[in-house]
């Protein structure tokens, strides 16, 4: 059998801290912008996401910066360690990168370094992935998830066709947590108020009276509730699969390391056990 030829690591590319702006308590907005944009595009993907690229602690990297030599030349634990974030908005016109990141406070890696990015700074990223978005020949549109879902739940509100039928739920701790979403279907805000992430959102879709049609639905957040829902739209519902767009973005009691390297088997038990049921 032919060996596979090692996959190529894709390119990596540089933003400059343009503006950055305390959003709510716990959200942070960075826009990047600069040069090193230049090759940057994006699609009409709504969900589309960059893998923020910080360096690992007291390496340094050639440059210009490949990360496809950093792969071959430097040890694994001596990658640059990533973190994924969803796009909020891409000006291509502008040449401007708008990423949205929860902070809880000294937490993690890429909420501190939101909060405290000021312009001038600079940021490395891979990406764009993505593959999500509302289709305008959907009976109905079906949007669920909590703040780290948020950018993409407000980037496919914003992006609905008009006149466009829509549930949108977004749970967050506290009603100042809510944002400005400019779209012409209504938005409803759960307050979690110290209960369990989630729970007030299965609780939300669980009691939806569902509009004639099958909807396409984008169910995005903590691992936990993404799976009753799942489990809920797939099976007691019946929804076909092709139109959802439903995985966990993080799961309670792991970083994005740990989360990231179990998730391909939580998605296979998920889907196991789902299809046992159904």
């Amino acid at each position: 059998m032919a060996e596979r030829p090692a996959r190529k690591a894709p390119k990596a590319h540089v933003g400059r801290v343009v503006r950055s702006e305390r959003l709510t308590p716990h959200m942070q907005r960075v826009v990047l912008g600069g040069d090193g944009l230049a090759e940057f595009t994006a699609g009409d993907c709504t969900d589309h996401y960059v893998k923020l690229l910080f360096d690992a602690e007291g390496v340094t990297y050639p440059e210009p910066f490949d990360m496809q030599r950093v792969r071959e030349e430097f040890p694994r634990e001596q990658w640059p360690v990533t973190r994924t974030y969803t796009v909020r908005r891409w000006d291509a016109e502008a040449g401007e990168l708008t990423v949205d990141f929860v902070v809880h406070g000294d937490e993690g890696l890429a909420g501190p370094w939101a909060r405290d990015a000021r312009p001038g700074d600079t940021i490395r990223f891979l990406g764009p992935g993505g593959a999500y978005a509302p289709e305008a020949d959907a009976a109905w549109h079906l949007l669920a998830g909590d703040e780290s879902a948020l950018p993409a739940i407000a980037a496919a509100a914003e992006a609905l066709p008009a006149g466009a039928t829509a549930h949108v739920f977004v749970e967050v701790e506290g009603p100042e947590e809510e944002q400005k979403i400019e779209t012409d279907v209504p938005v409803v805000w759960l307050h979690r108020a110290g209960r369990p992430v989630g729970r007030a959102l299965v609780e939300a879709v669980r009691a939806l009276e569902f509009p004639e049609g099958a909807p396409q639905a984008f169910v995005h957040g903590e691992a936990g509730f993404v799976k009753e829902l799942r489990r809920h739209l797939r099976v007691e519902r019946e929804i076909p699969r092709d139109n959802l767009s439903i995985s966990g973005y993080w799961r309670l009691g792991h970083n994005e390391d740990g989360w990231q390297a179990s998730k391909r088997e939580w998605n296979a038990q998920v889907e196991a056990e789902q299809e046992q049921t159904a």
